[in-house]
């Protein structure tokens, strides 16, 4: 049996047009699934990654074995056959050629999200995070006094949203789109993201611009509350001739120019 056959069987069930999925353009394959992950963690993976996983502890084991099998059934629906799926320099996924993708995973959750590039899609990123509110330490790292301001006054209206974890997973989200195009890193202040709500519902959209030169200025994105998770999502679409990069969320495009990347000395780490 294949590592898909072998897995997908186990476990939580995997959702494909799900919570993260409504976050996401159509063209992009979404694979989530809720609960503790309960798969062999070993028959899951293949034998490059189960190497850098045999020192790891129990939780990681299964969380990154449990987001790749999310990772390969969302491959295999655009007829990619399962493949090593090896972390890079700063934890991004390394996806076979031609594929975009970003995963997720926070205390039982996790999410897999791939598209073609052929299909206009040049990179995606996708965040999931408990619904608990950031500590201030953490807040004074995060945002920005622009950013705090902001986040006070949507605090007085929805006190049951917490903001301050809201913004850290949309500008993860951010970075995870950033960084396969700039190969560079991106500081969590080098980022500005206003946060709005849906009305009614504990859902909404958000723009982040890049306060810095790289491969967009500005992006925009969807958040949702839902089954005491928080997640994010955005999409940057392909350049066209014009030079023009086109930002891509679950309600439309939108276009930025696009600036030359440079290098940068902090960052975000992603864990996938």
């Amino acid at each position: 049996m294949s590592i898909i056959q072998q897995e997908t069987g186990r476990g939580p069930e995997l959702r494909n047009r799900g919570l993260m999925a409504s976050l996401l353009p159509p063209q992009v394959v979404v694979r989530e699934s809720f609960g503790r992950w309960e798969g062999d963690w070993r028959s899951a993976l293949f034998p490059a990654e189960v190497q850098i996983m045999e020192t790891a502890g129990d939780k990681r084991r299964r969380e990154f074995a449990g987001v790749r099998v999310c990772a390969r059934s969302a491959l295999l629906s655009l007829d990619m056959p399962p493949v090593p799926l090896l972390p890079g320099p700063r934890g991004e996924p390394g996806w076979p050629a031609g594929i975009v993708g970003a995963m997720t995973h926070c205390t039982d959750y996790r999410a897999a999200a791939v598209a073609r590039r052929a299909e206009g899609v040049a990179s995606v990123g996708i965040d999931a995070e408990p619904c608990a509110q950031l500590p201030e330490v953490a807040m004074a790292m995060v945002a920005t006094a622009r950013e705090a301001d902001h986040l006070e006054t949507l605090a007085c209206r929805w006190p049951q949203v917490p903001w301050g974890r809201l913004l850290f997973s949309a500008k993860e989200s951010v970075f995870k789109a950033w960084y396969p195009l700039a190969r560079c890193p991106l500081d969590f202040l080098e980022t500005e993201v206003e946060l709005w709500m849906d009305s009614g519902v504990h859902a909404g959209t958000f723009t982040a611009a890049v306060l810095r030169p790289g491969p967009f200025a500005t992006v925009t994105g969807r958040w949702r509350i839902t089954r005491e998770v928080i997640l994010t999502a955005t999409t940057v679409g392909a350049v066209p001739a014009t030079g023009v990069r086109t930002g891509h969320t679950a309600s439309g495009p939108t276009s930025t120019p696009a600036p030359t990347p440079t290098t940068l000395l902090s960052s975000p780490v992603m864990k996938g």
